[in-house]
């Protein structure tokens, strides 16, 4: 995550679908925001959709006043914003810089994972998504991407793991399941749920506790957030 992208579109959805989950704020949540520099790209300027509230409003009316406020009106791009305001209830936050060095992103993660002891649902927000072989743990560049590591300490912990992901430069049909499975697989969750948008993924690591809470927000989601998830339960078997 980049303070440029604060408020754009993306940022709705992905806020939407947390308060969603979460039942706002019912399941406590920890965010890590893996916060990482701006870069002065023009990535992040999707606000546009902040000017036609009569199209836009209706899928979360008070999330959708709190990001026009704070954005449009404050001028302000700046995850510690949502922290500040109810944008997600019961939550708690990680906003410290993520570093690219092993022993330093290390000690990130345990810091974290302090933080989110008491938590049920942990968010991972990273630039790109989960790892990539060409970019090993502690390189430069890697504070962009979450580790499987992270990914499986989290889930083996107790709780519930979402993760932002942008999709690859290969065939979604593809791409979505096979994610999928291997989020299972690493994990050893029995049931993933998949939540597509135009322009990026969301995987969802339940903890059998949670699934039936899940999928009753699911439902909500999906009717409320018409037509921009494309919202799917993988079950699986170990």
């Amino acid at each position: 995550m980049k303070n440029q992208y604060f408020g754009d579109i993306n940022d709705y959805r992905k806020y939407g679908l947390l308060r969603a989950l979460t039942g706002n704020g019912t399941l406590r949540t920890a965010v890590c925001w893996m916060l990482t520099p701006d870069d002065g790209r023009r990535d992040g300027k999707r606000v546009s959709y902040l000017y036609y509230p009569l199209m836009w409003q209706h899928h979360d009316p008070e999330l959708f006043n709190s990001l026009r406020e704070t954005v449009l009106n404050k001028k302000t791009r700046d995850v510690r914003e949502a922290e500040k305001t109810s944008l997600l209830h019961n939550a708690c936050f990680h906003a410290a810089p993520v570093p690219d060095g092993a022993p330093e992103r290390e000690e990130y993660f345990k810091s974290f994972m302090d933080i989110a002891q008491h938590s049920e649902v942990i968010f991972f927000d990273p630039d790109n998504g989960i790892e990539v072989p060409s970019m090993p743990f502690g390189w430069k560049g890697s504070s962009k991407y979450t580790y499987w590591r992270e990914i499986i300490t989290a889930f083996t912990s107790g709780h519930s793991v979402l993760v932002y992901q942008h999709f690859p430069r290969i065939r979604r049909d593809r791409f979505v399941p096979a994610i999928a499975q291997e989020f299972a697989a690493r994990t050893g969750a029995l049931s993933v749920y998949t939540f597509k948008t135009s322009c990026v993924l969301f995987l969802l690591a339940c903890r059998r506790r949670h699934l039936e809470s899940f999928q009753n927000a699911a439902v909500l989601a999906e009717k409320s957030w018409e037509p921009h998830f494309q919202i799917t339960l993988h079950l699986y078997r170990h």
